[in-house]
């Protein structure tokens, strides 16, 4: 009888602690990531460059590239340079863009990623996909995931709390991708991974769940390790399926019809995910998404974030359009605009709003 096993494409290294930046030379040095200290490590012109002075005393060896932001020719511009140097990893060392940034860089010269998150807005920290801008709009591109990541909490209780906000709405999303991953492998045969769709729902179900608020560490270790997990996830199953459904369409739509008003990535992700859950009809579980977006002091209603009623409307009508050939409770449902016009007035009066 064979025994059957996978290999998971994860970090060899993940440290999420309070100082976990105190010791990052060492980290690297004991992981056989860097032995000889060459590396190339990429930043913000912000708190990156604060960082840099902390750091560069113990990475004598590092070269230091500022990244001006998270588009493709940004990306393109950063692997061109770091071409030159003969290093043994590349550090994203900032928030997600520059992460992504990092991300393709790396992927692109055939280098090894360590991503040194300083916010946990998103959970692409640990993702196989950078997401930058182009001239299109914004694309998505496959890399290989970070052989490292390094969380250090007291770096991110320092962020605006904006950021942790947007990573709880992005973790419990995923309950709501899942959700519509399982909807589509009963109604149209869709394969779907039992390891990829549990670890991404207990990610959100762990965040959805935990008492504690945004300044404690407890919760911050906890929402970390979902987006970490989340990340994982998707390289298991592949693809973004197990993060990304009716939520995450809708928050593509919001970005594309109203660039110049989108709220943050999170935001959008938690309401549109609360809203979702509504129209799969699942009360309990709507329920509590809005009450832990209320208490974190995250948007349950389009309202909360800039939006008109019509206006996200639009966007739930536009949704399925961003991801052409994905399955979800928008295309199961195929509702008019008087009948999403409709579901909303229901899901806004559900929730008291």
């Amino acid at each position: 009888m064979p025994v059957l096993t996978r290999l998971i494409p994860s970090p060899v290294v993940v440290d999420i602690s309070a100082g976990a930046l105190d010791d990052l030379a060492g980290l690297l040095a004991d992981q056989r990531i860097s032995a000889s200290g060459k590396l190339a490590i990429a930043i913000s012109g912000g708190s990156g460059a604060r960082l840099r002075e902390r750091l560069s005393p113990a990475l004598p060896g590092a070269e230091w590239y500022e990244v001006g932001g998270g588009t493709l020719d940004e990306a393109i511009k950063l692997a061109d340079a770091m071409k030159k140097g003969h290093y043994d990893a590349v550090v994203g060392l900032g928030g997600g863009k520059i992460i992504d940034c990092a991300k393709f860089a790396a992927a692109r010269i055939g280098l090894p990623l360590v991503a040194v998150a300083t916010n946990l807005s998103h959970d692409g920290l640990c993702s196989p996909v950078a997401t930058l801008d182009n001239d299109a709009g914004r694309g998505s591109y496959g890399v290989p995931n970070p052989i490292a990541v390094v969380i250090d909490l007291d770096i991110i209780r320092e962020a605006p709390v904006r950021f942790v906000r947007s990573g709880i709405g992005d973790a419990i999303s995923n309950i709501s991708a899942v959700a519509d991953w399982e909807l589509s492998h009963r109604e149209t045969g869709e394969a779907i991974d039992g390891l990829a769709a549990a670890m991404a729902r207990q990610a959100g179900e762990a965040v959805l769940r935990h008492p504690g608020g945004v300044g404690e560490d407890s919760f911050l270790q906890v929402l970390a390790e979902g987006l970490v997990l989340t990340g994982i996830s998707m390289s298991v199953a592949g693809d973004s399926r197990p993060a990304s459904g009716a939520c995450h369409e809708i928050n593509h739509a919001l970005d594309i019809l109203y660039p110049k008003r989108a709220a943050s990535h999170g935001e959008q992700c938690g309401l549109a995910a609360a809203f979702a859950t509504h129209l799969r009809g699942d009360k309990e579980t709507r329920d509590l998404m809005v009450e832990v977006l209320r208490r974190h002091g995250l948007p349950v209603t389009p309202g909360e974030i800039g939006f008109t009623d019509e206006e996200f409307v639009a966007a739930v009508e536009y949704a399925p359009k961003t991801r052409p050939g994905r399955y979800t409770i928008l295309e199961h449902l195929d509702l008019s605009t008087d009948q999403i016009r409709d579901a909303y007035a229901d899901y806004a009066q559900a929730i008291g709003s």
